[in-house]
C-alpha cells in the first residue's frame, strides 16, 4: 500500500513535469552550461584534463540536483497540495518515497544527457569498468537525493528554502560525495586500485542505508512542522 502510493505520487509528479518540462528543462540547461565552462577552463586536448573528469561529473550532478531537489517541495507548498497530502489517509512517509523517487528519476535522466557529452567534448575514453562507474553513478545519486529530498522538505517551511537547502545538504553529503569522487576516479582512470574503489563504494552505500532509514522515519515530524 505504501509503495503504491509513493509509486502514485511520483507519477504523478514526474507526469507534471513532463508536461511543463520547467524543472527537467532547467536542470539539464544548467549541466549543459557547467561542460562548456569547463571545457573553456580545461583545455580538452591536454590529457591532464583527465584527472578533472570525476569531479566534474560529481559537480554536474550536485548543482543541477539541488535546484530539482528545491523545486520539487516548494511546489506543493505555493499551490498548498501539501496540506491536502497530509490529510489524505496515507502515510508521511508514502509522500517522501513517492518525491524520492520523483527526483531520483530526474537527476538519472540528467546524468544519461549530460555525462556521455561531457565524455564526448573532452573526448574522453573510459579505460576502467563501465558497469562499476554506473554502480557508483547509481549509489551516490542515491545518497545525494535521498538525503536532498529530506532537506528539501525541511527546507521548504523557510522563506529562503532556496538559500537554507545547500547550507543543509552540502555537510551532511560531503562524505558521499569525497567517497564517490575517489571511486569514480579509479573506476575511470586506473582500475589497479578497484578494491580501494570498492572500499569506498562500501561505505558510501552504508551511509545512504542509514541516512535514507533515519529520512524515512523523521520526515512524518518534519512534514508536519
Amino acid at each position: 500500500m505504501m509503495l503504491r502510493t509513493a509509486l502514485t505520487i511520483a507519477k504523478k509528479d514526474l507526469y507534471s513535469e513532463f508536461k511543463t518540462k520547467q524543472v527537467l528543462g532547467t536542470m539539464v540547461i544548467f549541466a549543459g552550461l557547467v561542460i562548456l565552462v569547463l571545457s573553456f577552463a580545461f583545455d580538452p586536448a591536454n590529457s591532464t584534463t583527465r584527472a578533472v573528469i570525476p569531479g566534474a561529473v560529481w559537480i554536474i550532478i550536485v548543482f543541477s540536483g539541488i535546484l530539482g531537489l528545491n523545486r520539487s517541495l516548494i511546489s506543493e507548498q505555493r499551490n498548498d497540495t501539501m496540506h491536502g497530502l497530509l490529510i489524505a489517509p496515507m502515510e508521511a512517509s508514502s509522500i517522501y518515497l513517492g518525491k524520492f523517487l520523483a527526483n531520483f528519476a530526474m537527476i538519472m535522466i540528467v546524468e544519461i544527457v549530460s555525462i556521455p557529452f561531457l565524455f564526448l567534448l573532452f573526448d574522453f575514453k573510459i579505460t576502467g569498468s563501465i558497469p562499476y562507474f554506473i554502480l557508483v553513478l547509481f549509489i551516490g545519486s542515491f545518497g545525494f537525493i535521498a538525503i536532498g529530498t529530506f532537506l528539501a522538505a525541511l527546507a521548504s517551511n523557510s522563506k529562503s528554502s532556496e538559500m537554507l537547502l545547500p547550507l543543509l545538504l552540502f555537510p551532511i553529503t560531503t562524505p558521499v560525495l569525497i567517497g564517490v569522487t575517489q571511486a569514480t576516479k579509479i573506476i575511470l582512470t586506473n582500475m589497479d586500485q578497484l578494491p580501494s574503489a570498492i572500499a569506498w563504494m562500501q561505505m558510501v552505500a552504508a551511509y545512504d542505508v542509514i541516512f535514507f532509514v533515519l529520512c524515512f522515519l523523521l520526515i512524518e515530524y518534519v512534514l508536519e512542522v
